[in-house]
């Protein structure tokens, strides 16, 4: 049997896909489009019981969530070790990077995004500009200087290392590539150039 990606449309599971592009293990992908509402189709509740998205089926195996499975396919399927780490220290910092990702990062630029709707749709139209106010000012008030160490972080990280795990290319690096093109999108990206540089090398990798 072959691994099944189901991907739901802008989600993270591109993570998942680049995963197995890297070793070049065989997938296939099933697609779901969200709903009118942004949020994920009922159908992907049959997959897993949170419906949401990344999740992968091997053979009778459920995965779910982004460090797990980027974690299980390397385990299983990295049998060239392009990705795999051996050294102590390069170890300790994928697994930082791999966990800070979704625990400390990625929920400051989820309020970001949800701030940043709340003078659209599908807020009641009568209720946006008062919407749009509130949301820019608690982002300017609290969320934007929430994200500045974070940023000034990560840019320290990489102005000295070329990859999150230090020398080599790892899964921490795919975990990242979410939120830095979030950041980028979301926040900008100017005073970020070492930030800057890691993301035109990743996206410039053939997988």
């Amino acid at each position: 049997m072959m691994i099944t990606v189901h991907h739901l449309e802008q989600s993270r599971s591109h993570r998942v896909l680049w995963l197995l592009e890297e070793p070049e293990v065989p997938y296939q992908i099933k697609r779901y489009q969200r709903e009118p509402t942004i949020l994920a189709p009922d159908a992907l509740k049959k997959v897993h019981p949170l419906g949401k998205s990344p999740v992968i089926t091997d053979e009778n195996r459920v995965v779910a969530e982004s460090g797990a499975i980027l974690e299980y396919l390397e385990q299983k399927y990295d049998h060239e070790f392009r990705l795999k780490l051996s050294d102590e220290e390069s170890l300790l910092q994928s697994h930082y990077w791999l966990h800070y990702a979704e625990v400390s990062l990625i929920p400051l630029l989820a309020m970001k995004l949800i701030f940043g709707q709340m003078g659209k749709a599908p807020v009641p139209w009568l209720l946006r500009p008062v919407g749009a106010a509130f949301g820019k000012g608690v982002q300017k008030a609290w969320l934007d200087k929430q994200l500045q160490p974070h940023m000034k972080m990560i840019e320290q990280h990489l102005a000295a290392n070329p990859w999150f795990a230090g020398q080599r290319f790892s899964i921490a690096d795919i975990q990242m590539s979410f939120p830095l093109l979030a950041l980028a999108q979301r926040v900008g990206m100017e005073q970020m150039p070492a930030s800057q540089k890691w993301l035109q090398t990743a996206q410039q990798r053939a997988a």
